[in-house]
């Protein structure tokens, strides 16, 4: 039975790098990051560990309230909540916990990022970029089935994950639950 919420946020900061990624791949948003909580203020993904810096990433806890998306606070967000069960829930949150207790030992995977953009699938133990990350949490934790995805998975391709609906379009300083609320009005 569904009966909980978890939310894939895909953003767009409009940093150098960002802006790199979207004249690439011609897409408007290019990071994803996965939160349980509705009020997005605790959301998990791989990206910098410093808001100034782009070059040193790994396993992160990202919030509008503080880091990167306080820095660019014009980041515009997507917003999807998908439903789960509560063993999934539950599973997934433990290991999320797990991660951050071992955050270290963890690495952004810029090589595999880079070819990805060759449409070369490369994997390596504890190595994630950001949409590698939460593709294998959704299947690890059977939230979603791992055909539902490419092998090489980018940040707007979750928008076409069956289970999961649209709850808000805007800038992600602007997102609350109460604005989900009154919207679906």
């Amino acid at each position: 039975m569904d009966n909980k919420e978890i939310y894939i946020v895909i953003t767009q900061t409009g940093a150098i790098i960002s802006r790199m990624l979207k004249k690439i791949t011609g897409d408007e948003y290019n990071h994803v990051s996965l939160s349980l909580r509705s009020d997005l203020r605790c959301m998990y993904s791989f990206g910098r560990r410093n808001a100034y810096n782009p070059w040193w990433g790994g396993f992160v806890k990202e919030s509008p309230e503080y880091g990167t998306f306080k820095r660019f606070s014009e980041t515009r967000a997507i917003v999807l909540a998908v439903p789960v069960t509560e063993e999934s829930y539950n599973e997934l949150q433990r290991n999320l916990d797990e991660m951050e207790r071992h955050k270290y030992a963890y690495h952004y995977d810029f090589l595999g990022v880079v070819l990805a953009g060759m449409n070369i699938v490369y994997k390596r133990n504890k190595h994630y970029y950001c949409s590698d990350f939460v593709r294998d949490q959704l299947v690890e934790f059977g939230i979603e089935n791992s055909d539902v995805f490419e092998p090489i998975v980018r940040p707007i391709h979750f928008l076409d994950i069956p289970d999961g609906h649209i709850i808000y379009r805007g800038k992600l300083r602007d997102f609350s639950p109460e604005s989900v609320r009154e919207n679906a009005s």
